[in-house]
């Protein structure tokens, strides 16, 4: 691939006059020179990251193309694993925990147990309290497949929901926590 770039020349430093001219090539040289390949890779890694390329769902789609719908919202299509869930994940009593714990704690540690016992806090449509938003007031299934709102409404198209990863989880199962609370990852959390 060959590009063309004009030299901007201004007629004085700050102005935004500018005239724009073709600059004269190097002796020995094309006035076209070569895009050089580390350039092409650069150009061609930034649009697609620019374009969300290769993301997933969650930060492929506009974050107002979903919502987060709870827990029960999955419950008609994938009736098992919702049963499965509710019986046995640490992660539907997750709200019961901080009820719990919040009278003895900070109005900010107690943010800090929203971050991971429910769904969606500090996101747009997220977790707000256990009064207005109390279908998110678990660490439910869109804790680790992201809002659940496009899949729904789609009829359940996988595309548009979220595969979990290590890195989603370690969003609250870390070392710090491991520590703290004696606990460690696990594979969806007994959900599946």
């Amino acid at each position: 691939m060959r590009l063309t770039v004009p030299a901007v020349v201004c007629r004085r430093p700050g102005s935004m006059q500018s005239l724009i001219q073709p600059s004269a090539p190097a002796p020995g040289r094309s006035l076209s020179p070569a895009l050089s390949a580390p350039l092409a890779a650069v150009l061609l890694a930034a649009l697609l990251v620019l374009t969300g390329a290769g993301q997933p769902a969650s930060t492929a789609l506009a974050a107002e193309a979903r919502s987060y719908v709870g827990t029960d919202a999955c419950a008609p299509c994938h009736a098992d694993q919702h049963a499965t869930f509710r019986k046995h994940a640490k992660k539907s009593k997750s709200a019961e925990s901080v009820k719990v714990m919040a009278p003895k704690l900070s109005r900010e540690e107690v943010q800090g147990c929203y971050a991971c016992h429910t769904t969606g806090y500090g996101k747009p449509g997220g977790f707000v309290s256990f009064e207005s938003t109390p279908h998110l007031a678990d660490a439910g299934c869109e804790v680790c497949h992201g809002p659940g709102s496009a899949h729904v409404d789609s009829g359940g198209d996988v595309s548009l929901i979220d595969k979990p990863t290590m890195e989603g989880c370690v969003v609250c199962h870390n070392e710090q926590r491991v520590r703290s609370f004696n606990f460690k990852p696990l594979l969806h959390g007994g959900a599946h």
